[in-house]
């Protein structure tokens, strides 16, 4: 297991578990564009610069374009000397792309004083975390929407799994399962871990509760609660408002830690938290 002094001495610069936000910025690299579930709210767009919302990139890149794109942020008089984080966190699933090891494998071979970071459904994380342990991954986000395969049900139409096409409430028995399995087996190796869960008023609000007392016995050290955007099969929906998701943020804290300025970043979010840059103007500004 990772030294906890050395873990918590890192996680001061993740700006998304406790870092300073003001101050620390982090690069997210688009470069995993296959995804191997069906979320009922996520629509993934690759080329829409003017949105920001998760799964959004305004240009998929290869691991070595990614570190032509790190080498000109960390050479940034700008942004060099304020990006701690190194994420992968799509378009798609990371773990579902070959090209999410390679790309930190060169980032650990070229600026191993970068924390890697990474955001997942966890569907492959049980067979992938040894590898992302060798790795070096630092920190690690789950997104879990349930507990309780029946509610599940209504946010995942389908998973891809080793080759066959699962739905319905079995498809989710096996995501719930192995997302679980992985974040334990993540813990033990002490990495860092947020659990990223979108509310969905009227689906899985009564799941929230019981996902952070889950999540937290296995050892994960922040919950994330986010709003839904409606779009793709939730786009009637109506989102939480603020106060909704401020009282289920509340009750949250007598479990486990929230998180509340996450901005829900592009794939490709590159500096602070709700003040980025495009990777384009990096070069105007070195």
């Amino acid at each position: 297991m990772a030294n906890s002094c050395s873990g918590n001495n890192k996680m001061q610069g993740h700006p998304c578990f406790g870092g300073n936000h003001h101050q620390n910025g982090r690069m997210h690299l688009a470069v995993a564009p296959r995804c191997n579930i069906k979320c009922g709210y996520c629509s993934r767009r690759h080329d829409c610069a003017n949105e920001s919302r998760p799964g959004v990139t305004s240009r998929l890149l290869t691991p070595e374009e990614a570190m032509v794109k790190v080498r000109e942020v960390m050479a940034s008089k700008v942004l060099g000397s304020m990006i701690k984080v190194i994420g992968i966190a799509g378009p798609g699933d990371p773990l579902a792309n070959e090209e999410t090891f390679e790309t930190f494998r060169q980032v650990g071979d070229e600026f191993p004083h970068l924390i890697k970071c990474m955001s997942t459904n966890g569907l492959l994380l049980p067979e992938k975390i040894d590898l992302l342990q060798e790795l070096g991954l630092h920190s690690l986000t789950v997104t879990i929407n349930a507990i309780d395969p029946a509610v599940g049900a209504k946010i995942y139409s389908h998973i891809l799994y080793q080759g066959r096409k699962l739905n319905g409430s079995q498809a989710v028995e096996m995501l719930i399962a192995n997302q679980l399995a992985g974040l334990k087996k993540a813990a033990e190796f002490g990495m860092t871990i947020k659990v990223n869960t979108v509310l969905i008023p009227g689906v899985n609000d009564g799941q929230v509760p019981l996902i952070a007392e889950k999540v937290k016995a296995l050892g994960a050290f922040v919950m994330n609660v986010l709003p839904l955007i409606p779009q793709a099969d939730f786009a009637a929906h109506l989102p939480p408002t603020e106060a909704q998701l401020e009282e289920v943020r509340r009750a949250n804290e007598r479990i486990i830690g929230q998180f509340r300025h996450c901005r829900q970043c592009r794939a490709d979010a590159v500096g602070l938290l709700g003040a980025d840059f495009k990777v384009a103007e990096v070069g105007c500004a070195a």
